[in-house]
């Protein structure tokens, strides 16, 4: 597939970044319309972003500012992404009704459309489970797993209706997606065939996106109710917290090594950090208004996120 570097907005983010403080959030600039949805991060340094706005995969360099794109096809619409053990990218494209995998070598791309069952899924997010088998979720009703391996796909309609959405992975190995139509986490038995339902203490809290930190626990963050959710599988209690602000809208989540976790604010304009410890939360202020980070993630040392409001990726350095 064609492949178009494009350093010079990247070079400005990072002559622009050094001015920054180091604990601020650092930006490069895309190109206009790009819309980033989802990064996710190599081994290497560099990192995979999908492009909603031009249906794109891009894979930037922050070294160097080298940001090599791939065009996914007409009618694609990338919403998720991860990085492989190869350092290939897999994809969910709600436009093209399938997961994409991109070569990391030649930057071709091989599309697994989903079956007619589940035509127009809303194909939403992606984790690997402790098999290396890539679960997924689709916003219209559905989930689903393939294996990488083998490319064997197989899809489930959710029981509770439309809604499906973020996922997490905890250590022992379960997976769990979270349902904003019926306010619930669920989780998914091993063989994928059947689904346990956890609604949250109060309804209207609209769950979008789970983390799961060392010991198990689940984090949600709440957009009906401007809340961070907890929940612990083991005892079967819920916590949460009110984001601070007026109208707070959590979306993006991302739990770090140490077990704090990263929001993204979307009725703040701001990423915020909370630390399960104190308690509290600590915000990273946009420098632009209507900001939409719609996904997170990170390595040591490192928070990125897509900015699709702005057209950047930003980072927030420690």
């Amino acid at each position: 597939m064609p492949q178009s570097p494009r350093f010079l907005p990247a070079l400005l983010g990072l002559l622009l970044s050094c001015a920054a403080h180091a604990a601020d959030p650092q930006y490069y600039p895309l190109t206009k319309g790009a819309a980033p949805q989802a990064v996710a991060m190599l081994d290497d340094g560099r990192l995979w972003y999908v492009a909603e706005g031009n249906g794109s995969l891009g894979r930037f360099d922050p070294q160097s500012g080298q940001d090599e794109q791939v065009s996914l096809g007409k009618g694609s619409v990338p919403r998720a992404v991860l990085a492989g053990p190869d350092g290939e990218a897999w994809i969910a494209d709600s436009g093209l009704n399938a997961l994409v995998r991109v070569d990391p070598d030649r930057l071709g791309s091989e599309v697994v459309p989903l079956p007619k069952e589940a035509a127009d899924a809303g194909l939403d997010s992606l984790v690997f489970d402790d098999d290396h088998d890539i679960w997924f979720t689709g916003a219209k009703g559905f989930y689903g797993r393939i294996a990488p391996a083998t490319r064997k796909l197989d899809v489930w309609a959710t029981p509770g209706g439309k809604g499906a959405q973020g996922l997490a992975v905890t250590p022992d190995g379960q997976v769990w997606y979270a349902s904003a139509d019926d306010d619930s986490i669920n989780r998914i038995d091993p063989l994928g065939q059947a689904v346990t339902r956890f609604p949250l203490p109060e309804q209207g809290g609209r769950p979008q996106q789970l983390g799961a930190d060392s010991i198990g626990r689940l984090w949600v963050s709440e957009a009906g109710s401007g809340r961070l959710g907890r929940f612990d599988p083991s005892d079967g209690k819920w916590k949460s917290w009110r984001l601070p602000g007026d109208h707070p809208q959590p979306d993006a989540l991302y739990v770090d090594a140490m077990d704090r976790v990263w929001l993204s604010d979307l009725g703040g304009d701001a990423v915020l950090r909370f630390d399960p410890q104190s308690e509290k939360f600590t915000a990273y202020p946009s420098d632009q208004a209507e900001a939409r980070v719609s996904q997170l993630s990170g390595r040591p040392g490192e928070v990125w996120g897509s900015d699709a409001g702005s057209d950047r990726l930003l980072v927030i350095r420690e």
